[in-house]
């Protein structure tokens, strides 16, 4: 009908061209004409439009390609992720206790020592020829007490003689011991068992107490600490498992949480923890490290990747595929990690989840895979 009516319009046009050749206004005419026929072909055009929405002849038969993948049950893991660090238990940096010029350094980095091995000496020349000296004067001290002591034993002699000589010797013995302990003192000693790290001091150089001489680590009590945000307290206890990497070594390790702190850090909002490592891997302490904590393991979960979900005013859905057709499913969301979500309502074991192709799909479009 539609169709018609442009027809007989276009006869129209043909008619007044014609009557036009008999009218002096020829432009003006023409002008008529130009603008009816485009008012038609703008009408022309919408009719158009109007038959390809309601004619199916052209897409009949044409399917969508898409990918599909059958869902089973599998383990879905939630992680805590955070970065920490190694460290060691026994990490010491020994420093001297007197000052002194360093004339030997008996260590050398990586050197295995023991506890109490001594790492360097200061110069000591002072403190050995006052022992000498204490030691003559000590000796002498004794003779005249032991002598005191028999003639004071017997009555004989006074006891402000006995008691006098009593507390030279005394005295003498102690000066000696302090001495013998100032000596040790010129002695830079190792508090533990583990291996020379750095070694600060040079022969002849001055050390002071609080400036470091030596470091000395025990590689056998390595572990990795972090800080986990106050919000997962609750959450994360002694004893949980979890997946330390090392990006630095390419390295991962399955452990579980040895330490965890009661005590929340007031300025960061957090709690420390700890992994015991193994220590015979290639570890150096202050070496980064991330530590995923499993905070949550679902066993027989049905997990699809996040990007196959869709979002609407309504919910979050997905697209299945049953009888060659897409079928819209409403899902509901549980935890997501690296990509994966656990889907706790909606599908269930044997599903076609459509995981390409779904962008652009319709509810009951034909699809194949």
């Amino acid at each position: 009908m539609y169709m018609k009516k442009v027809l007989l319009s276009l006869g129209v046009i043909v008619v007044m061209f014609g009557a036009c050749k008999n009218n002096g206004d020829k432009k003006s005419q023409l002008e008529t004409i130009k603008k009816q026929m485009a008012d038609l072909k703008t009408q022309a055009d919408k009719l158009e439009a109007e038959i390809a929405l309601t004619d199916t002849s052209k897409t009949e038969g044409k399917v969508k390609m898409v990918s599909v993948t059958s869902l089973t049950k599998q383990v879905f893991t939630n992680y805590i992720q955070v970065q920490g660090k190694v460290d060691a238990d026994e990490n010491v940096t020994i420093n001297p206790e007197i000052p002194g010029v360093i004339t030997k350094v008996n260590v050398k980095v990586g050197d295995e020592i023991s506890h109490g091995q001594v790492l360097a000496e200061l110069d000591s020349k002072v403190m050995q020829q006052v022992i000498i000296e204490l030691k003559t004067a000590l000796d002498l001290a004794n003779t005249m007490y032991e002598k005191q002591k028999n003639l004071w034993d017997q009555k004989i002699g006074t006891e402000v003689q006995y008691l006098s000589a009593k507390n030279q010797k005394e005295s003498l013995e102690k000066k000696m011991a302090t001495m013998q302990q100032q000596l040790e003192m010129a002695h830079i000693k190792s508090p533990i068992d583990g291996t020379v790290d750095e070694v600060y001091v040079k022969l002849g150089q001055t050390a002071a107490p609080g400036f470091p001489a030596v470091r000395v680590v025990n590689f056998s009590n390595l572990k990795v600490k972090a800080e986990v945000p106050e919000n997962y307290a609750a959450k994360v206890k002694k004893g949980n498992n979890s997946i330390v990497l090392f990006p630095d070594i390419n390295d991962t390790v399955a452990a579980p949480i040895s330490f965890s702190a009661k005590v929340i850090n007031s300025l960061n909002r957090t709690f420390n923890v700890e992994v015991a490592l193994d220590n015979n891997k290639d570890y150096r302490p202050n070496m980064i490290a991330v530590v995923k904590i499993i905070d949550y393991v679902n066993k027989e979960a049905i997990a699809i990747p996040v990007g196959t979900v869709q979002h609407a005013e309504d919910g979050d859905f997905v697209f299945i595929e049953t009888g060659g057709k897409a079928k819209k499913i409403k899902v509901t969301l549980g935890h997501e990690y690296n990509g994966t979500a656990e889907i706790i309502s909606g599908l269930k074991e044997g599903d076609k989840l459509i995981t390409t192709g779904y962008q652009d799909l319709n509810e009951g479009e034909a699809i194949r895979y």
